[in-house]
């Protein structure tokens, strides 16, 4: 695993580097002494972990790790200060860890330990949905294109409801709200439901959508999705959270705002 060290004292960054070389599971350090110099490197390759000092004369620890989470979203941070009243602020970036100077090699490995176990591996298989944001359906990294803009949503709103059975009346109430669910629309709801099956069909990947009597779902074991993650407690997917979900659809708004209420 890769792992990055930010800091502008020469000896402190020589020894963190040092002591990050070390340990068994880093293949690779790469050390800097100004902020910029690490953001131009991430922009370039990933790093699993990243070491900030927080009180640094160009760009503060904390304000370099809200632009690693723009660049590098997966990156575990680990703060490194000599004080302790910048704990409080510096936890509004999600960091892994949290060490006080002088560092001591015993108490940086098992931060680094806890930080590289907390990174997640995707459980999901090569079917991964994105909520963060908008939403997006992946194959082995391929975007799932849908014919139909209404069979994306039911996806994402049985994404939602995260493997619970939804009757076909309540996707219809979620996705169209006021409209009469009477047998024109019941109709035009078979026609989503169709387009949606022949499009998982045409990427292999049916066997995330159960159709039942009446009812629908996810199959929760069959699809990686970063807000189910988020609410298991995932730091990385926790981390890579920027307060939108799902932001095309009016419905996504509960779980965001029981989003925004476990991020703060």
């Amino acid at each position: 695993m890769k792992a990055i060290c930010v800091e502008d004292e020469a000896l402190v960054l020589e020894l963190v580097v040092s002591l990050l070389s070390d340990m068994p599971r880093i293949t690779q350090v790469q050390g800097f002494d100004h902020a910029a110099d690490a953001l131009a490197y991430l922009s370039e390759q990933p790093a699993d972990i990243a070491v900030l000092d927080i009180d640094m004369p160009d760009m503060n620890g904390i304000e370099l790790a809200m632009r690693i989470r723009e660049v590098r979203p997966d990156t575990a941070i680990l703060f490194l200060t000599g004080y302790s009243q910048f704990a409080l602020d510096a936890y509004a970036a999600h960091p892994a860890g949290y060490l006080l100077k002088p560092v001591n090699r015993e108490k940086l490995a098992a931060e680094v330990t806890y930080a590289l176990d907390g990174r997640k591996v995707r459980a999901g298989g090569h079917i991964e949905a994105r909520t963060f944001g908008e939403f997006d359906l992946f194959v082995d990294e391929a975007q799932v294109s849908f014919s139909r803009a209404k069979a994306k949503e039911v996806l994402a709103y049985l994404l939602d409801r995260r493997g619970g059975s939804v009757t076909r009346a309540a996707v219809f109430a979620a996705l169209w709200e006021d409209r009469p669910y009477d047998r024109q629309m019941q109709k035009y709801l078979d026609v989503i439901l169709r387009s949606l099956r022949e499009t998982l069909a045409s990427y292999g990947i049916s066997e995330i959508l159960e159709v039942g009597r009446g009812t629908l779902r996810i199959r929760p074991e069959t699809i990686d999705c970063d807000a189910w993650r988020f609410f298991d407690g995932d730091p990385a997917a926790i981390n890579s959270y920027r307060g939108e979900y799902m932001s095309a659809y009016v419905w996504a708004s509960m779980n965001e705002a029981l989003m925004d209420q476990k991020y703060r």
